[in-house]
């Protein structure tokens, strides 16, 4: 069976329906059953996710996306220098 990657929306939006089902008084294993996920699926996203709204899962995402840009920035950067000394050395 092929697993499901969730979006860290999806993984929010499972995380709040279990604490909805368990503030209606159903016990946390069943609620984690309802929404279809494992146990450790849930303390795992809970751990990552936890007590995260929409706003500062878009601010993560957006982060997340800024942060790549920049390594790449930076590996470019990098090998550019490196072409450049090896050429300044006669190399090439």
């Amino acid at each position: 069976m092929a697993t499901k990657r969730h979006k860290p929306e999806e993984i929010v939006t499972k995380l709040r329906q279990v604490e909805v089902l368990v503030g209606q008084g159903m016990a946390r294993v069943d609620a984690i059953r309802e929404v279809r996920i494992t146990e450790q699926t849930y303390y795992r996203w809970r751990k990552q996710y936890g007590g995260m709204g929409t706003d500062q899962l878009r601010e993560l995402k957006r982060l997340q996306k800024e942060n790549e840009r920049l390594r790449k920035a930076v590996s470019d950067l990098t090998l550019d220098k490196l072409i450049l000394t090896e050429a300044a050395k006669g190399n090439f």
